[in-house]
């Protein structure tokens, strides 16, 4: 898509929202409407690693083609080849950006956007505390208009509770579930829980089960309407982060965590069985920038800047293509 300023742009990656949100969070913050592409590699080509995709514009997915984008914003590993065979086809004409590390040499992309815990440095790498997203004040504002009468008849303080899941480093077990739930009920807060399909079945039943009616609205990410509790089954995970007086999110998402702190609202990290030395750098730096603390079964109240690196990502693209 072309918008006002003339420059077309697309987003690119596996259509995970973890990739996906980034890429269009940074294309709005630019002030461009982008066009989504989704690559969803098929065999051979799924087979190998992103570097070694030679034939990677046919290997699955949307219909990569000519006229390419001024603009294109790729994230995740799938989006790796692409990426750098529609620069090559481009001939120059087209800006690319890879966010996360792409594990191939940064100068095949113009701009490389990569957490800080990746440790990825070069002259075209910006590094980020946490992931980019979509998180800004008019979305927030938006979403708290839309979802406030749902949680209307919670107790104050309200606590946005995000719940993340079992991973390849991470394990939400019954047991851990159940332990959260009671921590949470003795808050004596509002609670407004949102858990993602990693979650599973037997972990939200086991934290569902120790949480109170009367002071829980809940949203499982595999229930379409769950409780009526939401305008038109729409998630309300926008609207729980922009009603929350504090919030608690698990240690397995980097996408939750940074999208916590960027509303600059008090965030506790529930810390779950696992983890990997990126995750614990990640942790320790926004501990460290005041954005988080641990969760002990209090809510604590403190103040910090909150990040816009979103916004700083932005920026730096609009001066490299002179975009007004």
């Amino acid at each position: 898509m072309t918008d006002s300023s003339g420059k077309s742009c697309w987003t690119l990656s596996d259509g995970n929202a973890g990739n996906e949100n980034p890429c269009i969070g940074l294309a709005e913050a630019i002030g461009l409407e982008p066009s989504v592409k989704r690559i969803q590699p098929r065999p051979p080509w799924s087979w190998l690693p992103p570097a070694l995709r030679f034939n990677a514009l046919n290997a699955g997915g949307d219909d990569l083609r000519a006229p390419w984008p001024d603009l294109l914003i790729a994230c995740g590993r799938a989006s790796v080849a692409p990426a750098m065979a529609i620069r090559r086809a481009a001939a120059g004409r087209c800006f690319t950006v890879q966010l996360l590390d792409p594990r191939v040499p940064t100068q095949r992309f113009d701009l490389v956007a990569a957490p800080r815990h990746d440790n990825l440095r070069g002259d075209n790498v910006i590094a980020t505390l946490g992931a980019l997203n979509r998180i800004t004040p008019a979305r927030l504002a938006a979403a708290a208009d839309q979802f406030a009468a749902t949680v209307e008849r919670l107790p104050h303080p309200r606590v946005a509770v995000l719940i993340g899941g079992s991973s390849k480093h991470h394990r939400l077990t019954a047991t851990v579930a159940a332990d959260l739930g009671t921590r949470l009920n003795a808050l004596n807060a509002g609670l407004m829980v949102t858990a993602s399909r990693r979650t599973g079945e037997a972990s939200t039943r086991a934290l569902r089960a120790k949480l109170e009616d009367a002071t829980t609205v809940f949203w499982d990410a595999s229930d379409k309407n769950p409780h009526g509790e939401t305008s038109r089954g729409e998630n309300p995970y926008f609207g729980y982060l922009a009603l929350a007086d504090a919030i608690v999110v698990t240690s397995d998402s980097v996408a939750m965590a940074s999208e916590a702190i960027a509303t600059g609202k008090p965030v506790h990290v529930f810390d779950l069985p696992g983890g990997t030395p990126k995750l614990d750098r990640f942790h320790h730096d926004l501990r460290q920038a005041g954005c988080t603390r641990p969760f002990r079964g209090v809510i604590e109240d403190w103040t910090y800047e909150a990040p816009d690196e979103t916004a700083r990502v932005a920026d730096e693209i609009r001066a490299r293509m002179a975009i007004g």
